[in-house]
């Protein structure tokens, strides 16, 4: 792994910190509607989101019409007013964004940790059931430098004897932490092309726990994001090369 430290170009396109919860019964969503004028100063935009159901049957080989439900309000999301801030408040949880250009966990945590408090303090949740922090990376290369392994630990590989570029590539692992009781997903892909000079890697890292009801306030919340925080930072450390680093500097 190399050395880990801040990138000043941090190929961060969207920080993630995720609540999943066990709804109150009876709980409205129309409730976090309350919360805009606690939330204006740094949250000031306010869009309603809804879920929609809808398919198709097959009855005697024939079709039959498909149908949808109308929509049923999920949640509300409140934005910065240059919307690189984005709180999600929903019915099965709270989920707090941060887009490019990310700053540091420092700052990012506590942010998206008041405004947690906002939401179980609406006493929309009974317990929290799974924590995660999720980072999306795009990591930009030169196109003419299409050696995956200068630039990623594991990249795919064609199999031996065969020649040619990797035009596309998509891997999935699932990776159970010994010891902590954490999971990860790490996902590595290569994104469409649009700039000729260019390729760009995808690195993404879903880094999360599962919970048994735990209570909404239970302290040793923010300690489990810090440990998924510290396996996001090696699993990222460990992914890349020290020239990837280097373009990120």
């Amino acid at each position: 792994m190399i050395t880990p430290r801040h990138l000043r170009n941090a190929p961060i396109t969207e920080a993630i910190i995720d609540f999943r919860v066990k709804g109150t019964a009876g709980f409205k969503v129309e409730q976090f509607r309350g919360l805009t004028e606690a939330l204006k100063s740094e949250l000031p935009l306010v869009e309603e989101r809804f879920s929609f159901e809808g398919g198709f049957s097959i009855e005697c080989g024939k079709s039959v019409k498909p149908f949808a439900s109308e929509g049923e309000l999920n949640g509300y999301w409140f934005k910065s007013s240059d919307a690189l801030n984005i709180a999600q408040f929903r019915r099965d949880g709270f989920t707090f964004s941060r887009l490019k250009p990310y700053t540091s966990w420092e700052e990012v945590f506590p942010q998206a940790w008041k405004l947690w408090e906002a939401y179980r303090h609406t006493g929309a949740a009974e317990f929290v059931t799974r924590v995660a922090v999720r980072f999306i990376n795009r990591l930009p290369i030169p196109a003419s430098m299409m050696d995956l392994g200068a630039y990623l630990t594991a990249p795919p590989r064609a199999p031996e004897g065969i020649s040619g570029e990797i035009a596309s590539f998509l891997t999935r692992l699932v990776l159970n932490a010994q010891n902590q009781g954490l999971t990860a997903n790490i996902t590595q892909a290569l994104e469409s092309r649009i700039d000729p000079k260019s390729l760009v890697i995808i690195l993404d890292i879903d880094a999360y726990k599962q919970l048994e009801e735990l209570d909404t306030g239970d302290l040793s919340i923010p300690h489990i994001f810090e440990s998924l925080h510290e396996l996001k930072n090696v699993i990222f450390f460990s992914s890349i090369t020290e020239e990837t680093a280097r373009l990120c500097q």
